[in-house]
């Protein structure tokens, strides 16, 4: 595989950094170009297009904005492969920037090893073949709206690992007889962790639930499999009821 070439626009010039240090000793993919805003990003992107092969666009930022930016390469006629970093994720949005030809789009937070095969994929795919999954990114949108409201933070590590976990079981419905022996361990795996300390972690976050989440989503989703004033839900209960709740959720949407 050649070098692939960076060029990251993000007003979060710490994330920048963390994302230029991770790639700095990889065989690959290299960090070359940076713009904070979207008027210095759309600049670099017309002046510089031999010297980029990827572009990371930040879509709230100062002076212009990540679809300023996608507007005027559009205008300019630049196709170069756009992977859209943001923590912004409402849907219509989402919608509205594919219509870009973006080829993918990513929730903050989000880990670095993930961004480095969002990277691959889409270097790997056809010039002109977009990557960007709609369902997926819809079914990140709801499992982190779902989350929040439950009231688990997003900082701690719990929350991205019952994320993972709802993504996964979704994705493979057979896991849900084996969440020890199959889901735990390609969580720990993904994280570079531990089977027990991705249990303990889920654990926590769901306590913190509990203590701080919306009573009355807890009774809507929850209500029927588990007596929530007694008791919480297990890991398992947890993470195998909302990933049922978003397949009907999805299957009601197909069925419109």
């Amino acid at each position: 595989m050649e070098n692939i070439k960076i060029l990251m626009i993000d007003d979060n010039e710490n994330l920048c950094s963390m994302v230029k240090e991770y790639f700095s000793t990889h065989s690959n993919i290299k960090v070359v170009l940076e713009a904070y805003n979207g008027l210095e990003g759309i600049e670099v992107i017309q002046n510089k297009q031999n010297e980029y092969d990827v572009i990371i666009l930040d879509l709230i930022m100062p002076k212009k904005d990540g679809m300023y930016v996608l507007e005027e390469m559009q205008k300019r006629g630049i196709d170069k492969k756009v992977i859209i970093s943001t923590s912004f994720n409402e849907e219509e949005t989402i919608r509205k920037v594919s219509g870009y030809g973006v080829n993918y789009f990513i929730l903050k937070p989000f880990e670095l090893s993930d961004l480095e095969k969002r990277i691959i994929d889409v270097t790997n795919k056809k010039e002109n073949g977009k990557v960007i999954d709609l369902l997926h990114n819809d079914l990140q949108i709801c499992i982190t709206k779902i989350l929040h409201e439950l009231g688990i933070p997003s900082h701690i590590k719990g929350y991205q690992y019952i994320r993972e976990g709802i993504t996964l079981l979704y994705q493979n419905p057979d896991m849900v007889g084996a969440i020890t022996k199959e889901l735990y361990p390609e969580i720990s795996k993904k994280f570079d962790t531990t089977v027990s300390r991705v249990e303990r972690a889920i654990r926590h976050a769901i306590e913190v639930s509990w203590n701080r989440g919306n009573w009355e989503l807890m009774e809507e989703i929850f209500g029927h499999s588990v007596d929530i004033d007694k008791a919480k839900p297990t890991n398992s209960e947890f993470i195998v009821t909302i990933s049922d709740k978003l397949k009907l959720e999805f299957h009601k949407t197909k069925i419109k």
